[in-house]
């Protein structure tokens, strides 16, 4: 699904990543582990084709980044750490405003079906700019999915969520993966990664310093690694 060789981003004469080797299989859900300014983010940003590499090969789906960027954008679904909803729309119109973008074709009804599934519902018709973060991070997550993509890039997805919007998310993904969806999540959250992914990978200073699998949700293992490759602690 993804496939990732020797990428490299300079911005202001700093090197933000340094050489990234990575290859992810469809269906992966994968944790984007690391201290602030490791360039997680960064790494997610390339991957949605908002900034461009420096150098390095990037392929999605077998598409290159550089060559197919427009046809890449529409496998995608992106949630960055703002949500891109319009404030002054309701959620049925945001979410109908996004399916259209995409070409879906019922996307009145899709809206309506992806409030239900964040648990919105009675909010349906109120404008956006009326919401708490987390009900707004509920829907960004919607608008993310609306045209069921074949990727999921998700900037730090559990911020300024309650318990019960964690499990809808948390829902959410792993319904999103029993559909074969590939999903990269950056986060700070172990036990959220420990509980629905199932590969991690740890950046430090730019570079993959750590990829391994993960099985029984073993949040003592994300922890262990965690602390021996960015904090030096074993």
């Amino acid at each position: 699904m993804i496939e990732i060789k020797k990428l490299t981003k300079q911005a202001d004469n700093k090197l933000i990543l340094r050489g990234i080797d990575l290859s992810i299989e469809k269906g992966e859900t994968v944790a984007i582990l690391g201290p602030n300014g490791a360039g997680k983010s960064t790494l997610l940003k390339v991957l949605a084709t908002l900034i461009k590499p420096s150098s390095g090969l990037v392929k999605i789906n077998g598409l290159d980044l550089k060559k197919n960027h427009l046809e890449i954008k529409k496998l995608f679904g992106y949630l960055p750490h703002s949500s891109l909803l319009y404030d002054h729309y309701s959620p049925l119109e945001n979410l109908v405003f996004f399916g259209k973008l995409y070409g879906v074709t019922n996307a009145e009804e899709r809206a309506i079906e992806l409030v239900k599934e964040v648990g919105l519902s009675f909010f349906l018709n109120e404008p956006v700019k009326n919401f708490s973060r987390g009900m707004i991070q509920r829907i960004a997550i919607a608008r993310s999915i609306v045209h069921e993509p074949e990727l999921l890039l998700l900037d730090e997805p559990h911020t300024g969520l309650d318990q019960g919007a964690i499990s809808i998310l948390n829902n959410v993904i792993l319904s999103m993966k029993a559909k074969g969806t590939t999903t990269l999540m950056v986060t700070h959250d172990f036990k959220q990664a420990a509980e629905i992914c199932d590969r991690i990978i740890i950046i430090k200073n730019g570079k993959l310093v750590d990829d391994f699998k993960l099985e029984d949700r073993a949040l003592n293992l994300v922890s262990e690694k965690y602390q021996l490759q960015v904090e030096g602690v074993s």
